[in-house]
């Protein structure tokens, strides 16, 4: 990374915003707030981790293997038909999945816990938890292309002269933020259809359109980047949900 030399830094001391972009530190009690989800998705990912360990160990030696086959129910059944070494094998990884639903359970509880009462349909609370959490202050944003630029969902550009060309999404910012705004844009796609991005771009993100991955995949960005902008306005009361075209 580039340091601003000092002339930079007099330019923008001046008044020149440009000349500098400014970073919001979050606080301590905003640090702990973020930990505990990114601690639950930790958990989540070494859970999924561990479940293909036993998966894998099973379609190895043609065994079944469901989803959840460390689960009570599902083992009681694999039990009378596995091998012995293979229930022994297993029996190492199932005390470790166990203990990581119950610790799971009690974060996402505890997230839910957290979320407004009153979120429109397909907004999910670990989501609405999530995402508040890592922006830590919707205020700090003055207006929606600061939101938009926060995402990293622009759209880079790369002009000289009258020649303009934009290329893929700049990335910068929170990739947290940016990947939960992306799967909850997944998300009304289908339990919030008529919302007013995703109306216009139902030809190519619906279930079963002919569309090209590329097609997609800049569709859904679109989405999602005035989502953002949208879960701005709804957090700083600029707008309610049905205003903004949410249904409930």
């Amino acid at each position: 990374m580039r340091r601003p030399c000092a002339k930079e830094l007099s330019r923008y001391v001046d008044g020149n915003t440009r000349e500098l972009a400014v970073i919001r530190v979050p606080s301590e009690e905003e640090e702990q707030q973020r930990h505990i989800h990114r601690q639950r998705e930790a958990l989540v990912r070494l859970r999924t981790r561990l479940q293909a360990q036993g998966r894998g160990l099973l379609v190895s030696h043609s065994q079944a293997a469901p989803p959840h086959w460390w689960r009570t129910q599902t083992w009681n059944r694999l039990g009378k038909v596995l091998p012995a070494w293979l229930v022994t094998r297993l029996e190492v990884l199932r005390p470790i999945l166990a203990t990581l639903d119950t610790q799971i359970a009690a974060l996402s509880l505890e997230l839910e816990a957290a979320a407004p009462p009153d979120l429109p349909r397909g907004l999910g609370k670990l989501t609405s938890v999530a995402l508040s959490r890592e922006v830590c202050d919707w205020r700090r944003f003055q207006n929606r292309r600061q939101v938009a630029s926060y995402t990293g969902l622009c759209p880079g550009e790369h002009s000289s002269g009258n020649k303009r060309v934009q290329g893929s999404v700049t990335k910068h910012g929170n990739p947290r933020l940016r990947a939960s705004l992306v799967e909850l844009a997944w998300r009304l796609v289908r339990f919030q259809p008529t919302y007013p991005p995703v109306r216009t771009r139902l030809g190519v993100l619906a279930k079963g359109a002919r569309a090209t991955g590329a097609q997609r995949k800049k569709a859904i960005v679109a989405v999602a980047r005035h989502l953002a902008v949208d879960l701005w306005r709804l957090h700083t009361g600029q707008g309610s949900a049905q205003q903004l075209g949410f249904q409930n």
